[in-house]
């Protein structure tokens, strides 16, 4: 086997991508000495693909949070060639707009040379060696004194348990199904999008635009927060509270009451909104309890009026299923084998430089029980940097 890599990163969206840029180009690790490894063709693929599918124009975080190191560099980028062209920003906090946030990320990658240190693999298992990890993949294993865990939910998506059977039906998809494609939605009369928060108004917004009738089915009223969490998770004001919470327990309290699930930005309900008074969508307050699907269409059962709803299509954006991700790589018993200490929920037991055993580490979800209800975000992408940084 090859002499052992120093840096090891698992996964290669946001968080992956960042921090292998953080190791070589602020750390000054030698790219020889750092791989990355993604299932995926290119990075970022997934994230590209899920905002894609949304229908989403702007990002909900602000233009300091990117893939590059310095907190400004998207607005330098905006001030020249394609940057120049595509830049688009919304107030407050001068949100970026998709395509030039993605050609600005793109950019990054280039500039910095990142696609070469990616291995397009999956990894399958982990061991412990004496001086470092062993991964194995399904491409051969590689060995390195430091891992980092960048995986995220993306994977793992959340169906409610009465469509679970359904699963892989043609007219009943997930929005972040790997199949699921926007403008074949929008060919249908008529689709019901069952779920209350900014994926669920982006797309009806999108299908609406084209001329497809909307459903929305949710359990509560538009919830309107500008983030998903307030920004003041961002630094001391609410984090050296977190800090000095030492039960895992309580900070997953504190992580579950700062998150605003299910939740828009006030842009986006008005856009809503917009499209509700045009009569091509409509919010029904219900839950659905079952679902009969037949050859032209499909019958969701709810547990209020309108009691049944049909459409010729129904998507699911209901999210991500929020359990410890990972799949069989962080398995319980996986975890156990390794002698990884977990919190009562599942997730990592890890040191404030995101350390869960020596020289294992770990950002995205992973990391959110030190990191807060920003781990999984782009900045708490950044955050995690400055975290590795010290053990760099």
């Amino acid at each position: 086997m090859s002499t052992p890599l120093d840096w090891l990163v698992v996964g290669g969206g946001v968080h992956g991508t960042y921090l292998s840029h953080v190791l070589v180009n602020r750390a000054g690790v030698a790219p020889d000495r750092v791989r990355v490894l993604d299932p995926e063709e290119h990075p970022l693929e997934t994230f590209w693909r899920v905002t894609n599918a949304t229908g989403m124009h702007y990002l909900r975080s602000p233009s300091v949070h990117h893939v590059d190191l310095h907190p400004f560099a998207l607005r330098r980028f905006a001030k020249k060639g394609a940057g120049k062209r595509l830049a688009r920003f919304v107030h407050p906090y001068d949100r970026p707009g998709l395509d030039f946030f993605r050609a600005h990320a793109e950019h990054v990658v280039r500039e910095h040379r990142l696609c070469a240190l990616r291995v397009r693999c999956r990894a399958k298992a982990i061991t412990r060696l004496d001086e470092g990890y062993r991964v194995e993949t399904d491409r051969g294993a590689l060995e390195s004194r430091r891992v980092v865990l960048a995986v995220g939910l993306g994977e793992q998506l959340c169906v409610p348990a009465w469509a679970r059977e359904l699963q892989g039906h043609p007219r009943i998809e997930h929005i972040f199904s790997a199949t699921f494609r926007r403008e074949a939605a929008a060919d249908a009369r008529s689709v019901a999008i069952v779920g209350g928060g900014i994926s669920a108004a982006q797309l009806a917004c999108a299908l609406a635009g084209a001329g497809t009738e909307v459903t929305i089915v949710a359990r509560h009223a538009p919830r309107i927060h500008r983030f998903d969490s307030e920004p003041e998770w961002l630094g001391p004001k609410a984090m050296a509270g977190f800090a000095r919470t030492r039960d895992p327990q309580e900070r997953r309290r504190l992580i579950a009451a700062a998150r605003h699930r299910g939740s828009m930005p006030p842009e986006i309900a008005s856009a809503l909104q917009r499209e509700q008074r045009s009569g091509r969508v409509k919010w029904v307050e219900a839950e659905p309890r079952g679902v009969d699907p037949t050859a032209t269409l499909v019958r969701l059962r709810l547990d209020r009026t309108p009691n049944l709803l049909e459409a010729d299509r129904v998507v699911l954006a209901t999210g991500f299923d929020g359990h410890r991700p990972g799949g069989a790589l962080l398995s319980d018993e996986a975890v156990d084998r390794l002698g990884l200490p977990r919190a009562e929920c599942g997730y990592p037991l890890i040191s404030p430089r995101l350390e869960w055993a020596r020289g294992l580490f770990v950002s995205g979800p992973l990391a959110e029980l030190e990191l807060g209800p920003t781990a999984r975000n782009i900045a708490g992408a950044r955050t995690a940097g400055e975290r590795l940084l010290a053990a760099a």
